[in-house]
């Protein structure tokens, strides 16, 4: 299990709280994901476990996070470097309590603590605010209808909590409470760095566990209180790639959910990935196997068809992109329609009205409003005007070997089918250019432009035949 310890200030109606701490202890195998790559550096919608945890907590005030890392050496900190955090190497991986230990150098002794864990990628915000409002101790717990291998909440007949006992320990009564112990805990620095002074290792597992530090604290006196999720998801944890899977759907059906609230049709909500966020006008109709990944903004009325991937893109009002298609990085002005089949790379900008019909490949290119290319092309590195109508099998030819060259192409062009537009190259406002042409100069306006060689037909020509 991945620990993670915040740093933040934190201001409750129940009590202040100078600062709160956030280290994060990265520092387990997961040995059961049978995987090279170290627990927390598995994706969840296109992040990774710990990212999804660093950036809840970051989402409490003022908060000074530090990452504990450990197996699987410096891939954690080189892969996540662009995060806002403190890395902290557990050389040796002995316990949570032992990880703890090596984050508490970083954490002032006025400070709050607040122990996460990097494998639990769907925790709240909220559920952390409610369990920071808690006094003394603060463990999170959660009712569980199978609660088998979990530790158990052990209560007194007060309410208050006196202990956690494992479930290889508990006796058969015990095994029928249905309390079990999460792992997140809160607590005042100048107590936790007591306690894991005293903290021993005399276990089966030779291993220093925060656990125990609920004993020290009833036996001190300090109140041991708690606070629950709404959910069972939030505190679920990643031991193996079928809980993985099985959080990612509950994730996804979130994702989802919000978006139906918001005014969006999913035609079905199992069969829909977010992988970042996405905002939505009213009366948006998304099909099956949709994936929608980075930024997404999507104005109202947008329709979009079956098995299409969308990443980073702004598409305007009543746009429709029809099955199959691939759109990255662009922005899709209002009314077009797109597709079936076809790719939008980036860098590429569409006005209003344009079609791009199937087969239909644009990269890094501006396309003007009511222009059309409809039919088994390339458009790259571009200019094109309005009311431009670009032929079937076109290619603007953009690379000669080493350097890429642009083109441009003028309002109310017409391009006739299977014509090569060797770049750099012009053509005029309203020019016209032959099908079948290969354009190497400068296309006049207003002109029709062609290249083709003298068709000839050979009388008496007969196509060879196969001997039997």
């Amino acid at each position: 299990m991945i620990t993670l310890i915040c740093l933040l200030s934190y201001k409750s109606k129940f009590r202040k709280i100078m600062a709160l701490s956030i280290v994060i202890l990265a520092a387990g195998q997961g040995t059961r994901m049978r995987s090279r790559l170290p627990k927390v550096l598995h994706r969840l919608a296109g992040k990774t476990l710990l990212e999804h945890v660093v950036e809840t907590a970051a989402q409490l005030p003022d908060s000074h996070i530090q990452v504990v890392y450990g197996h699987g050496g410096n891939q954690v900190p080189e892969q996540l470097a662009q995060l806002p955090v403190k890395w902290v190497e557990q050389a040796e991986q002995l316990g949570t309590g032992h990880a703890m230990m090596q984050a508490m150098p970083g954490i002032a002794p006025e400070d709050q603590v607040l122990v996460l864990y990097g494998d639990v990628p769907l925790i709240k915000v909220d559920t952390l605010s409610s369990l920071l409002e808690q006094e003394g101790l603060a463990l999170l717990t959660v009712e569980l209808e199978e609660a088998e291998g979990y530790g158990r909440i052990v209560r007194n007949a007060h309410g208050g909590i006196e202990r956690i006992i494992e479930h290889k320990d508990a006796s058969e009564q015990e095994r029928q409470i249905s309390e079990i112990n999460t792992g997140i805990m809160a607590c005042n620095a100048t107590q936790m760095s007591a306690w894991l002074q005293r903290l021993g290792n005399d276990n089966s597992q030779g291993e220093y566990y925060l656990t125990d530090l609920i004993e020290m604290a009833v036996n001190e006196g300090i109140d041991v209180s708690s606070a629950s999720p709404q959910t069972e998801a939030e505190v679920m944890g990643v031991n193996d790639r079928s809980q993985l899977a099985m959080l990612e759907r509950v994730f996804q059906q979130e994702q989802v959910e919000a978006l139906m609230r918001d005014g969006v049709t999913v035609m079905d909500p199992a069969r829909l990935d977010i992988r970042g966020t996405v905002s939505s006008g009213q009366d948006v109709v998304l099909d099956i196997n949709v994936i929608l990944e980075g930024k997404v903004e999507l104005g109202e009325g947008v329709q979009i068809g079956a098995n299409t991937f969308v990443r980073n893109c702004k598409i305007g009002d009543g746009v429709i992109i029809k099955p199959h298609c691939v759109l990255e990085d662009a922005e899709i002005g209002r009314l077009s329609t797109i597709g079936p089949f076809a790719r939008i790379r980036p860098e590429t900008s569409l006005a209003e009205n344009v079609h791009i019909g199937n087969f239909v490949e644009i990269k890094k290119s501006s396309v003007a409003n009511n222009s059309k290319i409809n039919h088994l092309s390339y458009v790259g590195d571009s200019e094109v005007g309005q009311d431009v109508n670009i032929g079937a099998g076109t290619i603007t030819c953009n690379y000669d070997g080493a350097y890429k060259h642009k083109t441009i192409i003028g309002d109310n062009v017409f391009i006739g089918s299977d014509t090569q537009l060797i770049a750099p190259v012009t053509v005029g406002n309203g020019a016209t250019i032959g099908a079948g042409s290969t354009i190497t100069s400068d296309a006049p306006e207003n002109e029709l432009s062609l290249s083709r060689t003298k068709q000839i037909s050979l009388k008496g020509w007969k196509r060879p035949v196969k001997k039997k």
